[in-house]
């Protein structure tokens, strides 16, 4: 019996059982099936891709499971390469472009085909179609994808006995893939650089995709307004269920590890433990996103008044946010350097920390100094996509030293945060931390906030609680 537990309740398999499980099945081959909508829009990001390595074989793993402990695995997400150049979403599958004469490629998928009735593999394996349900056959992903596909379980040697023209490979995603191809490191880096290149600028239907993602998560943080009684009766972890669910139901999952920090814990840029006590008179910070069935997340935050009412420091601070990203989201424009969204934030930040007397000015010697990293710590955006900090393996030039271009999808989210052990600060500003985030597409003469539907300015954000706050 294949993948046999060690305390499995059954031995093994009888000769009567194993001719009685591989008779009597219907033939499921769907005839049906039709191009993706992906499919198009794949096909022309190959072509961009193979006009930057002609002459080259290129692989592009989807990646494997991921073993959470023993014999459970994680959710399979596949690498955000893979799913950008093929349209495609299965595990332990690969991209290959193949180059051909005139200095183009051809394109075909290697994808695990439909498990065998003819063996008891598919009934007992640890990744059986009857036990994980049905995939898809190698014609019907064809139909689907637009490209011829391959058995998986040969591509290792495929590769291994391929001949002719250099590989380039995407490394760390699927060892058996890598180990079958002799590449170099600093090519095979090259080749997932150009791969987050190819997705700074959004085509048509990746920002409708986006738009669907932020929708989602409009929705997703007025249920948690709608149950914040709720979470004052429980804890952080209501809320992260409440957006959660929303997730789910219009989406695949969350894009990242929802952030639903209150109190002190708006102070943690990265607080998903999600487990602390949600106090009225407090400030809770959410930051979250709906990831798409086609994987495309959002990414917002918002800073909101626990009982509905900001008192009146943390106005003071969150007006101060506000202001910054007001600033900073004037910049984004075709043709503004990257930068420019950061910078107008930060100097806004950083002037109003000298008023507070927290850094030494002036303003112009405190930011260059970098003084205001104090409170402020991180960048002020990122590129936003199939990733939350999308195309991060981008060449240096055309991300943060480049220049904005239409179809461009970045956040800007300055924020401030005073840590409750920071003695620099009065001990009323202690423990408060405010970040505002909204997800941005650069236009042909400016910018559209996508997450333009959650109110940010304080005063929208109060009428707002007092609309739908349980």
């Amino acid at each position: 019996m294949a993948n046999r537990r060690k305390n499995g309740l059954y031995p093994g398999i009888s000769a009567e059982l194993s001719a009685l499980m591989r008779t009597g099945w219907a033939d499921t081959e769907r005839q049906d099936l039709q191009l993706a909508e992906q499919a198009p829009h794949a096909a022309r990001r190959r072509a961009a891709l193979s006009a930057r390595f002609p002459g080259e074989r290129l692989v592009i793993p989807s990646g494997n499971l991921k073993v959470r402990s023993n014999d459970d695995t994680y959710p399979f997400r596949p690498y955000t390469g893979y799913v950008h150049m093929a349209g495609d979403q299965v595990r332990d599958g690969a991209l290959v472009l193949e180059p051909h004469a005139d200095g183009g490629h051809d394109a075909y998928c290697y994808q695990l085909p439909r498990d065998s009735r003819d063996d008891d593999e598919f009934w007992t394996g640890a990744h059986a179609e009857l036990w994980t349900g049905r995939r898809r056959s190698l014609a019907e992903s064809e139909r689907v994808l637009g490209m011829p596909c391959r058995d998986v379980r040969t591509a290792a040697a495929d590769l291994a006995a391929a001949s002719g023209p250099p590989t380039r490979i995407v490394r760390g995603i699927d060892p058996s893939l890598e180990a079958a191809v002799t590449t170099d490191a600093e090519r095979d880096a090259e080749l997932e650089e150009a791969l987050s290149d190819l997705r700074l600028v959004k085509d048509s239907w990746e920002l409708g995709e986006l738009r669907k993602a932020v929708d989602s998560t409009v929705r997703g943080f007025t249920d948690v307004v709608a149950e914040l009684s709720r979470a004052i009766a429980s804890s952080e972890r209501w809320i992260e269920g409440t957006f959660f669910r929303r997730a789910r139901l219009e989406g695949n999952a969350v894009g990242y590890g929802s952030i639903c920090a209150a109190g002190e814990h708006a102070t943690i840029m990265h607080w998903t433990d999600n487990d602390g006590p949600v106090r009225p008179g407090d400030l809770l910070l959410l930051d979250a996103g709906v990831e798409t069935h086609s994987l495309y997340t959002a990414d917002v935050t918002r800073t909101l008044p626990i009982s509905g009412t900001f008192t009146p420091l943390q106005r003071e601070i969150y007006d101060a946010v506000y202001e910054a990203q007001e600033a900073g989201m004037a910049t984004v424009k075709p043709g503004a350097p990257y930068r420019d969204f950061h910078e107008a934030a930060q100097r806004h930040l950083t002037a109003r920390l000298v008023e507070w007397g927290f850094i030494e000015g002036p303003v112009d010697r405190a930011y260059e100094l970098g003084l205001q990293r104090r409170f402020t710590m991180a960048g002020t955006g990122h590129m936003l996509g199939l990733d939350v900090h999308d195309c991060a393996q981008a060449r240096t030039e055309d991300y943060v030293g480049g220049v904005l271009e239409s179809g461009m999808c970045l956040t800007v989210e300055p924020g401030l945060y005073f840590q409750a052990d920071d003695l620099t600060v009065p001990e009323e500003w202690r423990g408060i931390g405010v970040r505002i985030e909204d997800d941005l597409v650069v236009t042909d003469d400016g910018h559209e906030n996508l997450s333009a539907g959650l109110p940010r300015a304080a005063d929208e954000v109060e009428a707002w609680m007092a609309r739908f706050a349980g």
